[in-house]
């Protein structure tokens, strides 16, 4: 019992310590760069064309979510006559 613990104990220690990380790149300088140039572009809009489709998406959700609101607000306010 005792070795076969001993043996799960080197193979994870082994499989731990000789995986290979993933080297990733360092883009915070390019990024800095990008949203720092000024070129007449809001700040939310400079990631490019995810974004612009992020911001849209939020504006139609507000805009819709608002006026769904203001309906159900009139609707409460104003209950419907029995018949």
């Amino acid at each position: 019992m005792y070795r076969q613990l001993k043996s799960l104990q080197q193979l994870s220690r082994r499989t731990i310590s000789s995986s290979v990380r993933r080297q990733l790149d360092n883009t915070v300088k390019q990024k800095q760069k990008l949203f720092q140039e000024d070129n007449g572009m809001p700040i939310h809009l400079k990631g490019g064309s995810k974004d612009a489709l992020l911001y849209r998406a939020t504006m139609v959700l507000t805009v819709f979510g608002s006026g769904y609101v203001v309906y159900e607000l009139f609707s409460a306010a104003m209950p419907k006559k029995p018949q």
